[in-house]
């Protein structure tokens, strides 16, 4: 598992991630790369939260495959930079880490990914979700248009459903358990959340702010997870990532890993 956030505002998007990953034995390392810039050179960016891999490969080897065969002409998933949609992009992955990865392996994947970036020539961007869990295929969702807004976030979200929504996860089997009707539950759920949910981002935001924001919220999710005793599993940690999504500057880092020191690989 994993956090990963995403803040999208006028100016571009922000994407953010622990480096926690856990594979299908349970084992959990804390030095994934969980954002990856799908094609090198275009303003198009992806992360993911599940299982770290397929098979006998990570999931950032996997994205990176992808996007070499995304940049090559003569690929049938070539993108060609002057008329893809960022709908073409999610497709391509989606076929990609499904149909030619996953169910050859068994169809066991559970990982869900967010593709964020611009379509071509386009003024604003957009967010895509693509999720794999077995050998169900998931239909491709719009999180968010060109002309929504706002933070959006998964892996391990309590600690974001309690900040920003103002309730736990499970409030409404709590609910339950306590006699309340399953449907009276719903409902005091939804009521509970319209007037508790904070607003922590506008679309005027400045990208600096919201790289901040995008990094308050990962904090935020591996503080409580780390000090949470008994109820919350220990698969949120490491090192956090950030990268922006503009119009102009494209794909840039804000922070990530550097498993190897610029001074030693000088060319």
């Amino acid at each position: 598992m994993t956090v990963i956030v995403s803040v999208k505002i006028n100016d571009g998007i922000v994407m953010a991630s622990d480096s926690a990953s856990t594979f299908t034995n349970t084992q959990v390392y804390d030095h994934a790369e969980k954002i990856v810039n799908l094609v090198k050179g275009l303003p198009i960016g992806a992360m993911a939260t599940g299982d770290g891999g397929i098979g006998s490969e990570s999931l950032t080897t996997l994205l990176k495959d992808l996007g070499k065969r995304l940049a090559d002409k003569q690929d049938s998933m070539y993108l060609d930079p002057s008329s893809y949609t960022m709908a073409d992009v999610a497709g391509r992955v989606h076929q990609f880490l499904f149909a030619e990865k996953s169910m050859p392996s068994g169809g066991t994947a559970n990982i869900l990914l967010r593709v964020c970036g611009y379509s071509a020539g386009r003024p604003l961007p957009e967010v895509w979700q693509v999720q794999l869990q077995g050998a169900i295929s998931y239909q491709l969702l719009l999180v968010h248009a060109e002309t929504n807004f706002g933070i959006n976030w998964d892996g391990q979200y309590d600690a974001l459903n309690r900040l920003v929504l103002g309730v736990p996860t499970d409030l409404e089997q709590w609910a339950t358990d306590w006699g309340m009707h399953q449907t009276d539950a719903h409902n005091l759920g939804a009521a509970i959340r319209q007037r508790a949910q904070e607003t922590l981002a506008i679309p005027t935001m400045p990208i600096q702010d919201a790289i901040d924001l995008a990094r308050y919220l990962v904090e935020v999710t591996m503080g409580f997870i780390k000090f949470s005793i008994g109820k919350q599993p220990k698969t949120v940690g490491g090192t956090i990532e950030i990268a922006a999504i503009t119009k102009h500057e494209g794909f840039r880092w804000v922070q990530r890993q550097q498993f190897y020191p610029a001074g030693i690989n000088e060319t």
